[in-house]
């Protein structure tokens, strides 16, 4: 067996593998949607799924996703295992690849993620960190090729209004390795590492960071934002809500979008902060169809890392 495959970002996998992935993807919705929701691949393998976050979307589709791909999930947080007694990365890493057929994560460091695949011997998926999200990307990506699938991908304009998060520096990684057009809108102070920026700038020029999110969103077909304050910050929502006010994605900010453009949100979203209800309830949103479509990526990218046996 070769070295495992990991997805702890976008440089884990090529291009042609990204489209393999979401090919895979949009096969598999449509086989679920006739009913046929069991696939034999895993083989009644355990995956195991360590979420040291809160999480709705992304621990029910890994463990959907799990159990449809003929998989059991064991679900742990860190303070139900020895993790938190300080047991070595190292060790557990190797113990655990004696058990599990993959590991997906949700946690603060992404070094975390790096050392348990440097010592592991299971493919690693990250499913979110501070530094990124690359599943949900990942599947905002294949719900806008579903959206609009005479569209070449390269040709489809994403803007990205609000923080520089992990959510950001995913879209980054994926315009870079992609090649689509990116605009972010982010203030002052809250921009994404300008280190990844310029590497990523290198790759695609059409990645563009501004200030001022009305100019962002010309030209887009795709509007995306997130929380202004993520999980962990919420003692900075009176300071960022400061910060921020001038990043509402409203009515006027959608119209200077492409007509026919989608608005897109990671969820949970709260209205009238960074989005109005009125943006989230318009035709132009996506979020169910996005949120649904978790479940079908991670099932293809599972698919994908975790070899038949």
């Amino acid at each position: 067996m070769g070295k495992a495959r990991h997805f702890i970002s976008f440089d884990d996998l090529t291009k042609d593998e990204i489209y393999h992935i979401m090919t895979r993807a949009a096969a598999l919705k449509a086989e679920r949607a006739r009913g046929q929701y069991l696939r034999p691949h895993l083989g009644g393998r355990g995956l195991g799924m360590i979420f040291n976050k809160n999480s709705t979307r992304t621990r029910v589709s890994f463990e959907c996703a799990i159990t449809e791909l003929g998989g059991h999930a064991v679900v742990l947080s860190e303070n139900q295992t020895q993790f938190s007694r300080g047991e070595p990365i190292s060790h557990s890493a190797r113990v655990l690849s004696r058990y599990l057929a993959a590991l997906v994560i949700r946690t603060y460091a992404q070094s975390s993620l790096d050392d348990l695949a440097r010592h592991g011997s299971i493919p690693i998926v990250n499913a979110l960190t501070d530094e990124g999200h690359p599943c949900q990307v990942l599947t905002d990506i294949f719900t806008i090729r579903e959206k609009f699938p005479d569209q070449p991908l390269e040709k489809i304009s994403v803007a990205w209004v609000g923080d520089g998060n992990n959510m950001a520096a995913s879209w980054i990684q994926a315009a870079a390795l992609l090649g689509f057009p990116l605009t972010l809108a982010c203030p002052e102070g809250y921009e994404p590492e300008a280190a990844l920026l310029a590497k990523a700038g290198q790759a695609n020029p059409k990645i563009k960071l501004l200030r001022d999110p009305k100019a962002a969103a010309v030209g887009a077909l795709a509007v995306n934002t997130d929380v202004w304050a993520s999980m962990g910050q919420e003692q900075e929502q009176q300071v960022r809500a400061r910060a921020f006010k001038n990043f509402l994605v409203d009515s006027a900010l959608m119209a200077r979008a492409e007509p026919g453009a989608i608005f897109l949100h990671c969820l949970p979203a709260h209205p009238g902060e960074e989005v109005t209800e009125e943006v989230l309830e318009s035709p132009a949103s996506v979020i169910f169809d996005q949120a649904e479509n978790r479940l079908h990526a991670q099932k293809a990218l599972l698919e994908f890392l975790v070899p038949k046996l």
